[in-house]
């Protein structure tokens, strides 16, 4: 009897050994890529139908629209004038993630997947899937985040018809009709416009791209419009005092609108559509971004001397302002401009998750449905159907005030990662770099200072946040240097093929305090859901991951290149 206990305990005892084992050895594989990737003409891939002007394009038509029409009037109520310092900070912070996605996109020109396939390569299997979580839970939450808000402007557009003007009930499109002490908060228009998105993307690439740069255009047009007029009727005096409520409160708000740059990683995840990939997508990541910057802060700038930043609107600032102004026709078009430019985000948004789900099913980290590929549209429509009804969801039952509470952090980690991956990568061409010392690798050596660099951003923010003294702060950041030095000096680097991050692994540590310390100064929920997600992350990871995962290391990626007519 005693013996047969023994060998029970014996063998679950090693049942619970090689479960342990078998996670540990599949959660720390890395996926092995070359810089290209053969082509195929199968019927079961993406095809090349975008160029540089349309990669453009489309990281405006992700970025113009939330920043600008919804969250400046949230933030400015905050930050006040100082608002434009936090669109400054936050476009500062992308500048340095665009320039290591850029290297990254280049150095992958052929393979969907973005800060996922990068994490996975550079890093191992784990670490992709988290940044995967993470970043999806913000994509989620943006789109029904921006649905709610075009709803609302889709409905005052309707309300310039006499007969429809303060007739429709809340539950249509004007914020929504709220329940359980407004936990929930029902708006039906939302979901439809997410359904008529959903199937223009289910369409093909070409016709979502040729809607996204049309009304990308559109919007940009009238958004030069916008500052030019409204830069007549603004006054000096409200930008006094510039920071009502300190500095703390504009990097806050550069947390707040960080999201609103995200137009770059939607170029990045472009990289199987693209017909010039090496080439079109550094050019699409960074030109994106820079008019983007330059756009958010002439807004800015006239929004908030317009209008004294306290009697700003929160749905609809921009056409408040000019209405108070008494240039209705200006807040009429502001209006159609926002709907476009919400479309454009919301159209992009979409996009992203479906590429991203995509690559999770080609590896197996999800079911396989998600990697399907329809045979003539060539687009992904199971995974596009699946975020569409997820942001439908969200947005037709759920508070817009409530869920941006916990947006940027999944971009500001994830961003991280990416940063990261450009110097682990550059390690990776020097073999040198594998070989043991007496004590611990260069490798790990090197990964310890990036966690160095990171831990010492996030107690900078924190040290920030909580008003200790200054001493402390600086201690953080001389520890950083150090630890940046140790990367400098104690690594050997070599050139990537294509566009290459200048000065690294300067600027990809800068990068990495910098969004670390943002991170630091995230509402109390951000960091309740960033530990709760990385906990379920692991569970969903531990209980279906590592059984299905199916890196593919040895597998050509299939795409279809563009006729050859299109690619000149």
């Amino acid at each position: 009897m005693a013996s047969t206990m023994d060998d029970s305990r014996h063998k679950d005892a090693t049942s619970s050994s090689t479960c342990f084992s078998h996670f540990c050895s599949s959660a720390l594989r890395a996926k092995t890529l070359k810089s290209s990737s053969s082509t195929n003409n199968s019927s079961d891939g993406l095809i090349r139908r975008l160029g540089v002007f349309d990669l453009i394009l489309l990281g405006v038509g992700a970025s113009i629209g939330a920043g600008i029409f919804v969250v400046t009037g949230t933030v400015a109520r905050d930050a006040g004038p100082g608002v434009t310092i936090s669109f400054i900070l936050a476009g500062a912070s992308c500048v340095l993630n665009a320039l290591c996605y850029a290297e990254l996109a280049s150095r992958f020109p052929a393979v969907v997947g973005g800060a996922y396939l990068y994490a996975y390569t550079a890093f191992n299997e784990i670490t992709a899937f988290l940044v995967f979580m993470q970043l999806m839970l913000d994509y989620h939450i943006g789109a029904a985040s921006i649905a709610r808000s075009l709803a609302s402007y889709v409905a005052t557009i309707f309300e310039l018809i006499p007969a429809l003007k303060g007739n429709i009930p809340p539950w249509v499109g004007h914020g929504g009709q709220e329940f359980f002490g407004g936990t929930l908060s029902i708006n039906i228009l939302a979901p439809i416009l997410l359904a008529v998105l959903t199937v223009i993307l289910c369409l093909g690439v070409g016709e979502s791209s040729a809607v996204n740069s049309f009304m990308t255009a559109a919007k940009v047009v009238i958004v030069i419009f916008v500052i030019i007029v409204g830069s007549f009727k603004v006054d000096v005096d409200n930008w006094s005092p510039f920071a009502p409520n300190g500095v703390k409160h504009i990097f806050t708000g550069a947390t707040v609108v960080f999201f609103a740059y995200v137009g770059f990683d939607a170029v990045a995840n472009s990289a199987e559509e693209s017909k010039r990939p090496q080439r079109d997508l550094p050019i699409g990541i960074l030109g994106s971004l820079l008019v983007c910057v330059i756009l958010y802060v002439g807004v800015c700038l006239v929004l908030t001397g317009m209008v004294p930043y306290n009697l700003l609107g929160e749905d609809a600032p921009l056409s408040e302002a000019f209405t108070s102004k008494g240039l209705k026709y200006v807040s009429i078009l502001i209006s159609i401009g926002a709907v476009a430019g919400l479309t454009t985000t919301l159209l992009v948004g979409l996009y992203v998750q479906s590429r991203l789900y995509l690559g999770l099913g080609r590896d197996g980290l999800l079911p396989s449905i998600f990697a399907k590929v329809h045979p003539i549209r060539h687009t992904p429509i199971h995974s596009q159907i699946w975020v569409g009804i997820i942001a439908a969801v969200l947005g037709g039952l759920f508070n817009v005030h409530i869920l941006s509470h916990i947006l940027s952090v999944g971009s500001l980690t994830g961003y991280s990662v990416v940063a990261a991956c450009v110097v682990t990568l550059r390690w990776k061409n020097n073999t040198g770099n594998r070989v043991f010392s007496k004590c611990i690798s260069t490798w790990c050596e090197g990964v310890l200072c990036i966690f160095l660099v990171a831990c010492c951003g996030f107690a900078a923010g924190v040290l920030y946040r909580f008003g200790t003294h200054f001493i402390f702060m600086i201690v953080a950041v001389v520890i950083a240097i150090m630890a940046c030095a140790a990367l400098c000096f104690r690594q050997a680097y070599s050139d990537p093929p294509g566009f290459s991050c200048p000065w690294v692994p300067i600027v990809p540590s800068v990068c990495i305090f910098f969004n670390i310390f943002l991170f630091a100064q995230l509402h109390y929920e951000a960091w309740i859901r960033f530990i709760i997600l990385s906990i379920v992350s692991v569970g969903i990871y531990a209980f279906y991951g590592q059984y299905h995962a199916n890196p593919r290391l040895d597998e050509t990626i299939i795409y279809h290149m563009a006729p050859e007519e299109d690619r000149h």
